[in-house]
C-alpha cells in the first residue's frame, strides 16, 4: 500500500460542506467484498454483528487551508490538521499540479 493508493478525486457536490441538522441522517457506505451499499447512519446497528470490529475516529481537522503559488507558477496547498504545540502544526502539503 502506498500514499498514491489514497489519492483520488471526489466530485465537489458529493462532499458535505456542513453537518446535517439531524446527525444520524448522515449517509453511510457499507463495503462487502467488492460490493458497495448506500445506507443512512441510523441503519448501523442492523449492519454489524457481534464479530464485527467498529473503529471510531473522533479526530478533528482545523478549518485552516492556505493556497499559494511557487515562483515557477506551480500551485501549493497547505492543510493544517492539528496544533502540536505553540510553534508547530501537523499539516498536509500538495504541490506541482496535484491540487
Amino acid at each position: 500500500m502506498t500514499f498514491n493508493d489514497f489519492h483520488f478525486t471526489v466530485p465537489a457536490d458529493l462532499i458535505a460542506q456542513n453537518p446535517l441538522k439531524e446527525r444520524d441522517a448522515s449517509r453511510l457506505l457499507q463495503v462487502r467484498g467488492d460490493e458497495f451499499f448506500d445506507h443512512q447512519f441510523t441503519h448501523l446497528a442492523h449492519l454489524i454483528s457481534e464479530k464485527d470490529l467498529l473503529v471510531l475516529n473522533n479526530t478533528r481537522v482545523l478549518p485552516a487551508r492556505l493556497f499559494g503559488r511557487k515562483k515557477s507558477g506551480g500551485k501549493v496547498e497547505i492543510l493544517f490538521e492539528r496544533k502540536v504545540d505553540d510553534r508547530r502544526f501537523l499539516a498536509q502539503l500538495k504541490f506541482n499540479g496535484n491540487i
